[in-house]
């Protein structure tokens, strides 16, 4: 885990909803319980399960007693439409008061990103 990109319990709930994200986690199939992430990471079970438990509470995962942690139906969907919301937010909103300022028109910049090309 990165000790710099926040507690650990919402860098395990990130993994999970990472996971889920990229469909290598499908809905209704089990999630890695408290005990495996603590292993896998050398942590504190305790602080895996709180990672787990606030999926649990924002309807990203669901408890079968004595059974384990499952993604829930919709799980997918709901992450996608978050995070969507999170990129509209945090990057094209700057994005168009940057291009406004500039006096980028909406077309031109989409023009932009059309024939833009990653220098990787």
């Amino acid at each position: 885990m990165n000790e710099d990109a926040g507690p650990i319990f919402r860098q395990v709930a990130g993994e999970i909803e990472n996971a889920i994200v990229a469909g290598s986690l499908a809905e209704e199939s089990q999630a890695p319980s408290s005990n495996e992430l603590a292993a896998f990471h050398r942590i504190n079970p305790a602080t895996a399960a709180k990672g787990l438990n606030q999926l649990v509470a924002d309807g990203v995962l669901y408890k079968r007693r004595g059974v384990g942690m499952f993604v829930a139906t919709g799980a997918r969907e709901q992450l996608l439409k978050r995070r969507r919301s999170e990129f509209a937010d945090q990057y094209v909103r700057p994005l168009m008061t940057e291009a406004q300022k500039l006096g980028i028109s909406p077309r031109e910049l989409t023009a932009m990103i059309d024939h833009w090309e990653d220098p990787r």
